[in-house]
């Protein structure tokens, strides 16, 4: 069983060398700050970490308001407050989902056209 796990993909090693090939050969993401000609797009390595940021603030959120709302109105209201903030954030977390899918599609539609125009 245990082969098969580590024969299933790449290992990480390689990802990571693949990873660091891509950021190489594009200039990262400060060259592509610095490129004035929009020629390479930085939102495509920049959209995980704005993922990743935007779930930090949600639970941010989320702690502030319950701990705001025990404070305020009590155990029942605490609880209430849990849930129905759990559910607002996992909402909020699923919209933020969709649009950054929306931004990374576009982009990649960008990329595929020029590829083809290329052609």
């Amino acid at each position: 069983m245990a082969d098969d796990m580590n024969n299933s993909g790449p290992s990480m090693n390689e990802a990571a060398k693949e990873a660091k090939d891509v950021i190489n050969q594009s200039g990262g993401v400060l060259g592509g700050l610095l490129d004035f000609s929009f020629s390479t797009f930085i939102t495509l390595r920049v959209v995980k970490l704005l993922y990743i940021l935007i779930i930090a603030l949600l639970a941010i959120e989320w702690l502030v308001a319950v701990i705001a709302a025990f404070a305020a109105a009590g155990f029942g209201g605490g609880l209430g407050a849990m849930i129905t903030m759990a559910l607002a954030v996992v909402v909020q977390i699923i919209f933020a989902r969709i649009g950054l899918e929306l931004v990374v599609v576009m982009f990649r539609i960008g990329e595929n056209t020029t590829r083809m125009a290329a052609k």
